[in-house]
């Protein structure tokens, strides 16, 4: 077995892992679920407009894997994301729209609403569950 699939794990172990850190993030206080089975709850509440299907955000985010492996964080690179609703994956583009502008959540996305059983690259494998620590910092029309 390579090194590449080690680090990434197997889909069989990813949807264990996964499974596991689901279930006690459900039990955390403030944490709630939508119908879609993405999990979250407000870090920092925000006051200014929510995002829309057709709107461009800039976020601050930090992303990791079950295990704490961070596979992104603009907080540290001191860079903000910009992208359009579109090109977000289908929990973080859910996500956002519970969101205001100023708000801080914390998401933690199941595989069907992130990269699904194909994973993506060498960072995100099979079955991956990603938690996101998300600021949103504007809303783009």
């Amino acid at each position: 077995m390579s090194n590449k699939k080690l680090n990434k794990g197997s889909s069989g172990q990813n949807r264990k892992a996964g499974e596991d850190y689901l279930d006690k993030y459900r039990q955390k206080d403030g944490v709630q679920e939508t119908a879609s089975g993405l999990l979250y709850r407000e870090v920092e509440p925000g006051s200014g407009i929510a995002p829309t299907e057709t709107d461009s955000v800039e976020v601050n985010q930090r992303i990791q894997l079950v295990g704490g492996k961070i596979i992104g964080d603009t907080y540290k690179e001191g860079i903000p994301d910009e992208f359009t609703m579109k090109e977000a994956i289908p929990g973080i583009r859910e996500g956002l729209q519970l969101m205001q502008e100023g708000a801080r959540f914390e998401f933690v996305v199941p595989p069907e609403l992130a990269w699904g059983k194909k994973g993506v690259g060498n960072k995100i494998g099979p079955n991956a569950v990603l938690i996101f620590d998300i600021r949103l910092l504007k809303v783009m029309f």
